[in-house]
């Protein structure tokens, strides 16, 4: 078993039934201990549980859990990039587009570097994005504002503000939760105001999101299926989901 998909087993026993030991966990995935308490410790600094002598108890509810972005950059790491090799296929060669924060939107940044694209500016209030593009000597336009420690992204009113005068060709934006109904959603609600700005920003919304967020609700919806254009993950989403998609109108491009 791979350790992301122990993790997630984790995460539903402590929420299930509030608890969970090193021992039994240790017998259930046949791992040691002390990898036990590693992945524990992993949890904890992710808000999933917290850590007492023996084991774990929940810790913040799911509508508002956030992984860290290094904790996400290790998560489902070959779909992410092959999510982003098809949006690298999606962006203009010159023109203007907007990159979110998040690990995915962070693998397209990659794609970019490497194939040096140097007539297409990128707009971004991610630091890591920023800095990543910038040091290889490409446009970039950093939106700025407060700094979240745990997204290493600018929020608040001056970022919603800079992305409200903007009209970008394309923007590649990510999501905690996706999902019939509630639309896209993640759990802080800054971040939701800048990422529904960042909607508002462009002529043409890509939404990169690997299939685990699919079905899931987070604290703040900022956009609804049909302001997106299209969806780029690695599975078909369920019949449900699929059908809402399609009815508006988004393109879902599984790679």
């Amino acid at each position: 078993m791979f350790a992301e998909e122990r993790y997630r087993q984790i995460s539903e026993l402590v929420l299930a039934d509030g608890r969970v030991t090193v021992a039994a966990l240790s017998s259930r995935f046949g791992i040691t201990k002390e990898t036990v308490r590693r992945d524990l410790a992993l949890l904890e600094e992710d808000g999933v549980l917290r850590r007492v002598h023996g084991g774990a108890i929940a810790g913040s509810g799911a509508t508002t859990h956030e992984p860290s972005l290094s904790s996400r950059s290790s998560q489902h790491s070959p779909e992410k990039k092959r999510i982003a090799q098809a949006a690298l296929a999606l962006t203009p060669d010159t023109g203007a587009v907007v990159l979110d924060a998040g690990s995915t939107t962070g693998a397209l940044a990659e794609l970019l570097v490497e194939e040096a694209r140097s007539d297409l500016s990128v707009v971004t209030h991610s630091v890591p994005i920023a800095a990543l593009v910038s040091g290889a000597g490409l446009s970039v336009e950093l939106v700025g504002g407060r700094v979240r420690a745990l997204t290493s992204a600018a929020v608040g009113s001056s970022t919603v503000a800079h992305f409200a005068r903007l009209r970008a060709d394309v923007a590649f934006i990510g999501a905690n939760g996706l999902a019939t109904g509630f639309g896209l959603s993640t759990p802080d609600v800054d971040e939701a105001a800048v990422k529904t700005a960042i909607v508002r920003s462009a002529r043409r919304v890509v939404l990169l999101s690997d299939s685990s967020k699919f079905n899931e609700e987070t604290l703040v919806s900022f956009a609804q299926l049909e302001d997106i254009d299209a969806l780029i993950t690695d599975r078909a989403p369920s019949a449900d989901l699929a059908a809402d998609l399609a009815d508006a109108d988004v393109e879902v491009i599984v790679t």
